[in-house]
């Protein structure tokens, strides 16, 4: 595979990534407002009441960092698809965070740490007066002629 196509990939994934951050977010939030819903309505005593109360505050604050999370992944996946000098320090970042996310986010966490930091990425994205491409070695001779 050539520098480019690894890197569209990693974009994908992590445009994926954050899809379904949104995806087990929502989900979430929409549990937690339940449960404190149901505490809220269903309580007759203070102490219900409040554990209800809880329930929502937790549903917003989870809201808020997994919304922030999925909307660094969809940024990152968007400066990396452009091949933009901050898309590798934000795909460093990510792909950090996403070492955490067992088995699928330290997957991707791994393939981009390796892109990034190898030969490959470091000459896409010019790193070190790396040229801006890729030039792969030439292919061995065909003995067998």
């Amino acid at each position: 595979m050539t520098p480019q196509e690894h890197n569209r990939l990693i974009s994908i994934f992590f445009h994926v990534q954050g899809g379904l951050q949104v995806l087990g977010g929502v989900l979430t939030v929409l549990i937690y407002v339940g449960i404190g819903g149901f505490f809220i309505a269903a309580g007759g005593r203070e102490e219900q009441k409040v554990m209800g109360g809880i329930f929502v505050v937790l549903a917003i604050v989870v809201a808020v960092l997994v919304f922030l999370f999925a909307a660094l992944d969809f940024y990152a996946g968007y400066k990396v698809g452009k091949v933009q000098p901050i898309g590798r320090t934000l795909g460093i970042v990510v792909a950090i965070l996403s070492l955490l996310s067992f088995p699928i986010g330290t997957a991707l966490g791994v393939y981009a740490l390796w892109f990034f930091f190898g030969d490959m990425g470091k000459a896409l994205y010019n790193v070190d007066g790396a040229g801006g491409q890729f030039h792969s070695p030439p292919p061995p001779p065909n003995s067998w002629q």
